[in-house]
């Protein structure tokens, strides 16, 4: 797949041909909503926590007599049929986390970037870094390429001054090309794609394909 290269003030540079074996793979629905799903599931928290009835402060007496008064016989008022008393089958800590397939996960990132692709959201655009560290000079390059739409941009390392400059833009994700995410991936309207970083993807999954 040939696509062109940009400088940062958008004018066009050259042509780069980006790996078909990452970027024009047939989309496999299937194992994006799987993979979206699995990320999702391991940011719960799990801290959800209510009483049962041993756990509720309150009295073990009787709180009427057994018969004779026309109501259901109760134990106590800590019975979850009694206002403030426990809950039944409420939720208690957990940890919602599991595990999907490497294969799977792998094929995942592909056939997104495969639908980013094909849906012409990816840009790539030559390196570049932002030395101030200032959101305004990551701005100036930006609005060469998108219009205050969600943007993921892929980084060919875990460049810190362009996390700093961009971490007050709130619909802006930088993601490292050998530590993707599904959802933002998927839910990007626009791929910033630096050069570095396509040359980047298409040597990282050659070698996990090599390894296999």
């Amino acid at each position: 797949m040939e696509k062109k290269v940009f400088s940062i003030d958008g004018k066009e540079l050259r042509t780069i041909t980006l790996d078909d074996n990452v970027f024009g793979l047939p989309v496999n629905e299937d194992v994006i909503y799987y993979a979206i799903t699995n990320e999702l599931a391991n940011k719960r928290v799990g801290t959800a926590c209510t009483k049962t009835r041993s756990e509720v402060h309150g009295s073990n007496a009787k709180p009427y007599k057994q018969k004779g008064t026309g109501h259901a016989r109760r134990g106590d008022k800590k019975s979850p049929i009694t206002r403030g008393g426990g809950t039944i089958f409420g939720p208690k800590p957990r940890d919602f986390s599991y595990a999907i397939p490497k294969k799977a996960k792998r094929l995942a990132m592909k056939s997104i970037l495969s639908l980013q692709a094909q849906s012409d959201r990816v840009v790539v655009v030559e390196d570049f870094t932002v030395e101030s560290g200032k959101t305004k000079d990551l701005l100036k390059v930006l609005n060469n390429f998108v219009k205050d739409e969600r943007t993921v941009v892929i980084l060919k390392d875990d460049d810190g001054k362009i996390k700093q400059a961009g971490r007050n833009i709130r619909q802006l994700s930088f993601l490292s090309y050998n530590r993707l995410r599904a959802h933002d991936l998927f839910y990007g309207r626009k791929v910033i794609l630096l050069e570095s970083a396509a040359k980047n993807l298409s040597e990282f999954y050659k070698v996990e394909e090599e390894a296999k």
